[in-house]
């Protein structure tokens, strides 16, 4: 008998392709050799960052101090850990993070996510009217892929040296005429993936004036969404704090999205918003109701303890290390591949390089691609089927950009190198077979 398969949404039917680069990576990863090949193209933190003696001590003393944790081994709730909260709001005042003053935190609300910033993200597309986004190019490819498949349509900004192009921003939205009605949210990241690049404290004051005219002309206000995951991790001292966007916001349209994933531990999942009361945030909480409640609350108890007692030195610490490998790698490309490079960015903040390459296409068809990925037929360069040379894993650029943005053509040379996960040792030695990979052509 003929029965029809389960029928899906047209977000279920859309995820039953998967995304390019999730298809690209987990067929690499499968075969992974650790050791022998070399893994540029996760976003994974570096493993030495994560404080394993400051989260047992932490889980120690949360477990056994039940006046202050009472219920941290049981269900949390839908806004988060009041402990948690109030300790962020006690860390951003103390750090002057964002230049936020008690004033303006006092105005706005923190709710914690139930599995890290993505979740706060994935309830951002379920909450908004589908419609337009605009964002930059390149774009955080990841929830930006999901966007597009929750049923958003993208427009792409490109982006100069501090951020996305403001006067080109403003031309798009001058040339979308009518369609400015469609515009359901904006979405910038600050210290932007896959680029790293830093948003300038003049062009988030520009962006926020810029959604604040909007959103008077439209009669109707529309949500700032920055993404600020990478935020704790801008290593280069000679960078100054950037501002909070809530600074300027006069009409409560910024909700600023952070995490604590970069600097504690992925696998704790803490993810928060912060931004101004509203239905948008009640809506945002009864998500993460919906989602089964906030983070774990043992996470989340943990997480407050090291903001209270041990943040100070676990952040000089991860901030120290990743601005001594970023600057030995930098000098490693600069030295290996300069006569190659038409533009870098990267290197001040997060934990990636982003590369533009002269003349050398960077895609899955391209000789440079099948080169590190040992997929070219040419036994002298690949390996034998059981013994292949090694390999060196990355992101093409295509992934990053639009298909019908303005960078397309260019995004075919560019690629993303993540310096987070693998030690010197291994990322040397992947430069160099890159170095390789360039000349060689097939």
């Amino acid at each position: 008998m003929y029965m029809k398969d389960i029928q899906l949404s047209n977000y279920g039917k859309a995820s039953t392709i998967p995304a390019p680069v999730n298809t690209m990576m987990t067929a690499m990863a499968q075969d992974f050799r650790q050791g022998i090949d070399t893994n540029l193209g996760v976003g994974y933190v570096n493993e030495d960052t994560i404080p394993r003696d400051l989260i047992q001590e932490a889980m120690d003393k949360v477990l056994v101090n039940s006046k202050k944790y009472p219920h941290a081994l049981n269900y949390g709730s839908s806004i988060g850990s009041l402990n948690l909260i109030n300790s962020i709001k006690n860390f951003t005042l103390k750090h002057h993070i964002g230049n936020l003053t008690e004033e303006i935190l006092n105005k706005n609300d923190i709710i914690i996510g139930p599995n890290a910033a993505s979740s706060l993200l994935e309830a951002v597309a379920n909450l908004l009217p589908k419609g337009i986004v605009l964002t930059t190019d390149p774009h955080y490819y990841i929830y930006c892929n999901f966007l597009e498949r929750m049923g958003f349509e993208l427009i792409t900004i490109p982006e100069d040296f501090d951020g996305v192009n403001i006067e080109y921003l403003k031309n798009k939205l001058n040339t979308l005429g009518k369609r400015k009605e469609d515009i359901s949210f904006f979405y910038f990241v600050t210290v932007n993936n896959p680029s790293c690049t830093i948003l300038s404290n003049l062009k988030r004051q520009e962006i926020v004036g810029i959604v604040n005219d909007l959103s008077k002309s439209l009669g109707r206000k529309i949500p700032l969404i920055l993404d600020k995951a990478y935020e704790h991790l801008i290593h280069d001292p000679e960078v100054g704090e950037p501002d909070s966007a809530l600074l300027y916001d006069t009409l409560g349209l910024v909700y600023e999205v952070a995490t604590l994933s970069k600097v504690l531990a992925p696998a704790l999942r803490i993810g928060y918003m912060i931004g101004p009361q509203s239905p948008f945030l009640t809506a945002m909480i009864q998500r993460s109701s919906d989602a089964g409640f906030s983070a774990p609350l043992i996470n989340q108890e943990i997480a407050s303890y090291i903001l209270d007692h041990h943040m100070d030195q676990q952040l000089a610490s991860v901030n120290l290390g990743y601005r001594k490998k970023a600057q030995t790698i930098q000098q490693w490309i600069n030295h290996t591949l300069e006569d190659h490079i038409e533009n870098m960015t990267g290197g001040q903040a997060g934990f990636y390089f982003y590369l533009t390459l002269k003349s050398t296409e960077t895609h899955e068809g391209s000789s440079f691609f099948k080169f590190l990925t040992r997929t070219t037929g040419k036994l002298d360069i690949d390996g034998s089927s059981n013994n292949l040379n090694p390999r060196v894993l990355y992101v093409p650029g295509i992934h990053y950009v639009h298909k019908e943005g303005e960078m397309y053509e260019i995004s075919k040379r560019q690629l993303r190198l993540s310096y987070g996960y693998e030690n010197l040792e291994s990322i040397e030695k992947a430069i160099n077979l890159i170095k390789e990979a360039i000349s060689f052509k097939q």
